[in-house]
């Protein structure tokens, strides 16, 4: 299978099965189909250069092809060198005709290099998931920020970085922090990451949940959805927090809560989910017990001290796909699931599509703001517009079949009044 679209990907021969997933994502993805359709009719984005750095799976394709529709010029390359779907890149490319430069396992250079790819594209508007893109543009492409209109950025921790480097100064056009809707943290952190982290957990290992000790790195919105998910499979769950009224609230909702010390000595299984580095360290590997199993779901595989595991260890073995066993000088293994990279995508097929769906419903939504708005916008991350979020919302129990009720006159006054008494 040939084609003229500028791509770097395995195999454009698996092309057919990638349409196919992509196609049964798109049934479970009612919200972006709307939306899909009203771009095709209205061509809201019509010439803009989009380089988009999101994890290829079939849910990503769907929402490039909702741009392409919107009348964008599309690049894609991957935010994760673990979590292409191969046949998926390959499907963009053969049969929608979307340029991707994306390969499952690519190396480090590699995966840069696509990077650099997508950058190539003199994009107008970014659309990141931890923020690689911008972080390229700045480093080595200032001078190609002049032509960017705006971007987006999808995950924690790359809104993170975009208001770092907007309090410093440095931040050069404005960024819609999709993250920040309400209809994608609150569902896609929360109910998307539980369900599919333990699923990429399963995946690797086949271990029974019930019984086992399930430490929880963090207790954000991701952290919280893992830890009841854990629970509700039958897990004993410790969360391990810094942030005291977030180690409040896991404690009322019901979980052990300690320092990572403590848990180390007594955990079977522990997940990062905190966006920080070394969150389980040198120090813990000492105190953690033969046969326990370290994974992240935060975006980066840095919150596991990798470097230090692997200095300990004696011998390293790949036990099974995605399962490295780490032996110690006193006997005891250790096992790190999928690199320490995100084990829902690495391990597992990432979100269910229909959490995406509202996730990526804000993406497209927030692009078609972003580029109608730009010129009153400044170089400053922005909260997604409260309306484009009750629209996502809206939509998505539109598509479920739920109706809601609607204020009366009479309560819109009383809500807006102050002098009406009890």
């Amino acid at each position: 299978m040939s084609t003229t679209t500028p791509s770097d990907v395995r195999d454009l021969a698996l092309a057919p099965e990638g349409v196919r997933r992509i196609e049964w994502a798109d049934r479970q993805m009612p919200v972006l189909a709307l939306i899909r359709e009203r771009f095709a009719a209205e061509r809201p984005l019509e010439g803009i250069r989009i380089a988009a750095c999101l994890h290829v799976t079939s849910e990503t394709a769907n929402l490039m092809r909702t741009l392409k529709a919107g009348g964008a010029d599309v690049v894609l390359c991957a935010s994760n060198p673990l979590s292409t779907q191969d046949d998926v890149a390959a499907g963009l490319v053969a049969e929608y005709g979307i340029s991707v430069f994306a390969r499952n396992g690519e190396d480090n250079d590699t995966y840069y290099s696509h990077i650099e790819a997508a950058a190539d594209h003199h994009p107008q508007l970014t659309m990141d998931d931890g923020a690689d893109v911008i972080g390229v543009l700045h480093a080595k492409r200032p001078e190609q920020l002049s032509e960017i209109l705006a971007g987006t950025e999808e995950t924690t921790t790359g809104v993170i970085r975009l208001k770092a480097m907007e309090a410093d100064g440095t931040l050069g056009f404005p960024i819609v922090a999709v993250n920040e809707a309400n209809t994608k943290h609150l569902f896609d952190n929360r109910y998307g990451v539980g369900q599919s982290t333990l699923d990429g957990i399963i995946r690797a290992t086949n271990v029974l949940l019930a019984g086992s000790t399930f430490v929880v790195g963090g207790y954000g919105w991701s952290g919280r959805g893992l830890a009841e998910r854990a629970r509700g499979m039958g897990a004993h769950v410790t969360v391990v927090e810094v942030d005291p009224l977030r180690a409040l609230q896991a404690v009322m909702d019901g979980f052990n809560v300690s320092t990572m010390a403590e848990a180390a000595r007594h955990g079977d299984i522990f997940c990062t989910a905190t966006g920080d580095k070394n969150v389980i360290r040198r120090e813990h590997f000492g105190l953690m017990k033969d046969g326990a199993i370290l994974s992240n779901t935060g975006h980066f595989n840095v919150e596991i001290e990798i470097p230090a595991l692997q200095e300990m260890a004696t011998a390293i073995t790949v036990v099974r796909p995605m399962v490295e066993q780490f032996e110690m000088p006193d006997g005891r293994r250790l096992f790190l699931l999928a690199e320490g990279r995100l084990v829902n995508l690495a391990a597992a097929e990432g979100h269910p599509a229909s959490v995406m769906d509202m996730s990526f419903a804000n993406q497209a939504l927030s692009a078609e703001w972003a580029v109608k708005n730009h010129t009153d916008l400044e170089p400053k991350v922005y909260v997604v517009p409260a309306d484009l979020d009750n629209e996502v919302a809206r939509l998505k129990l539109a598509s479920m079949g739920v109706e809601i009720d609607s204020l009366t006159a009479e309560q819109e006054k009383y809500l807006a009044s102050w002098d009406e008494g009890t």
